[in-house]
């Protein structure tokens, strides 16, 4: 694969000037890189703010402050995902509620989700896990039906697109994680966009330093900031601010993105053709107008096809000497022993809020998500530059598994016959 990231001579001067001038801290829009960064974020995504922060999982939880989410609020989300999607909810005294998810892609299934409503539901957490977009459309149908915002987690999916438009810009808060191994790479940092004047200043209030000093000032000294939030503008918040370094990286990052996405995208393009003769492999399917950005390449073992399971077909992919191929996720997040009050460990801060809830997260069964556990395996894609001798080189190493399935076959019902060790 491509070095990921990747900084140009540019941006490495620029850190070292921000550096050497010792301009290690911005608090707010007064900083000028602080200003530059969001203000590129907020125009490549085509919307009124943006809100550097210090991770992507910072980005989520503001995004829940700002929409005052909490005090056991419930918020539907996905099950198939990293886990700060999740635990941000818990984090702000929220209850996660799961939907089911397409088994083809894993994404959030907008049938699944009407379900699921209580009246104590606030919310929509929607992940574009690996790149692919969500059905936003019928997603935000269904949550304008009912009252519900909707938030979109974006850490994977910088530059995707539903029906064309970029994700990030449909529901009424979007979070993305900028850390070294996204799309949009930095060291460690991420950024909230809005369209929501009243969401950017509430998440403000909750995660940054709002007063800072005359040589310094703080996000309670932007303008607009708005004045029933002032006698509240105090420095019990988190800190969650976007480093000035950090913020140089985004701005130069930013101009690389739409390029690299596309490297990635002919790439896939070239290994699906590649993998055509590959009958025990498929690959997630999309609608047209949605344009996946491959953080991941996830793909689909066909087991009744292949004869053999999803494990022994990974094994075999990385005896082969394909080592950067995962199950991104183990099990469905309702299966997680932390959210389990009563499964002993330690004692997380949710758990109290999970008891008053009276919901049983092993009482859960969601099928779509389980296929799709059972069944994916993710690429890592940093592809960036198209390379149809690379990508033939990659599917070789499928042909020659697929060759011999026979002898895996065998090799799998031969141990378990012989029984657990």
């Amino acid at each position: 694969m491509d070095q990921h990231p990747q900084f140009s001579d540019e941006a490495i001067a620029r850190v070292a000037d921000v550096l050497q001038k010792g301009r290690s801290v911005g608090l707010s829009k007064f900083d000028p890189y602080i200003a530059e960064a969001e203000t590129a974020i907020a125009n490549w995504h085509s919307v009124a703010h943006c809100l550097g922060t210090s991770t992507g999982h910072a980005a989520l939880h503001a995004a829940l402050i700002g929409l005052e989410i909490t005090g056991g609020d419930e918020v539907i989300t996905t099950p198939y995902s990293w886990g700060a999607s999740v635990s941000c909810i818990l984090a702000n005294n929220a209850i996660p509620v799961f939907a089911d998810v397409n088994p083809n892609t894993g994404l959030l299934n907008p049938n699944s989700i009407e379900a699921v409503i209580t009246p104590k539901t606030r919310a929509i957490l929607v992940v574009h896990i690996f790149g692919q977009p969500a059905d936003m459309t019928a997603i935000c149908a269904v949550a304008k039906k009912h009252g519900l915002a909707v938030i979109e987690d974006g850490s994977q999916a910088h530059g995707a697109r539903h029906r064309s438009q970029l994700v990030g810009g449909f529901g009424d808060a979007a979070a993305f994680s900028c850390m070294g191994a996204k799309l949009l790479a930095t060291t460690e940092s991420g950024y909230l966009v809005t369209n929501r004047p009243d969401v950017y200043w509430k998440a403000c209030l909750g995660t940054q330093h709002l007063t800072g000093s005359p040589v310094r000032p703080g996000r309670a000294a932007e303008p607009g900031f708005p004045e029933e939030l002032v006698p509240f503008a105090d420095s019990l918040t988190y800190t969650y601010r976007l480093s000035t370094v950090n913020a140089v990286l985004l701005s130069e990052q930013i101009k690389h993105v739409d390029g690299a996405n596309e490297g990635r995208r002919q790439n896939v393009a070239l290994f699906k053709s590649a993998m055509a003769p590959v009958h025990s492999i498929s690959f997630p399917t999309f609608s047209e107008g949605d344009i996946p950005t491959y953080h991941y390449l996830s793909v689909n073992v066909d087991e009744k096809t292949a004869g053999i399971s999803r494990d022994t077909y990974l094994a075999a992919l990385r005896a082969e000497g394909i080592v950067g191929i995962t199950t991104y996720v183990p099990s469905p997040i309702y299966k997680w022993r932390r959210l389990d009050p009563d499964a002993g460990g330690p004692r997380a801060m949710w758990h109290d809020t999970i008891r008053r809830s009276g919901r049983k997260y092993s009482a859960v069964e969601l099928p779509g998500c389980e296929t799709k556990v059972a069944k994916s395996l993710e690429l890592s894609w940093n592809y960036i530059a198209p390379d149809e001798e690379r990508m033939k080189r990659l599917a070789e190493v499928f042909y020659k598994v697929e060759d011999s399935l026979p002898t895996l076959r065998d090799w799998e019902w031969e141990r378990r016959s012989q029984g657990p060790d």
